[in-house]
C-alpha cells in the first residue's frame, strides 16, 4: 500500500494515521444477504471505515480509525443474527 510504514502489529499507516484492523470469527453466516446484514450492523460503530465479512470463510475484518470496543462490535453481530468472538 502506498504511503505505508512498518508499525506495531494489528496496525498500519494510512496518510500519517494509524488504523486498526480487528478479525473476528462470524457462525451462522450462509449468504451474501448474512454478509449485508452484519456489515450494515458493523458500519453503524463510531470509527470503522471499511468492512470485509465473508460467509464462507466466516470472517469479518473491520478496519478502524481507533481500537474498537470488542463488545460493541459483538453486539452488533448479535444485532444483524450472528455470533461472534475476536480471532
Amino acid at each position: 500500500m502506498v504511503g505505508e510504514r512498518n508499525t506495531p502489529e494489528g496496525y498500519f499507516s494510512r496518510r500519517d494515521s494509524l488504523m486498526t484492523i480487528t478479525t473476528y470469527q462470524v457462525t451462522g453466516m450462509s449468504c451474501g444477504h448474512c454478509e449485508t446484514a452484519v456489515r450494515s450492523e458493523v458500519a453503524k460503530i463510531d470509527g470503522v471505515e471499511r468492512i470485509d465479512v465473508s460467509a464462507t470463510d466466516g470472517v469479518l475484518t473491520i478496519e478502524s480509525a481507533t481500537p474498537l470496543v470488542d463488545a460493541d462490535v459483538l453486539a452488533a453481530v448479535d444485532e444483524a443474527g450472528y455470533d461472534a468472538v475476536r480471532a
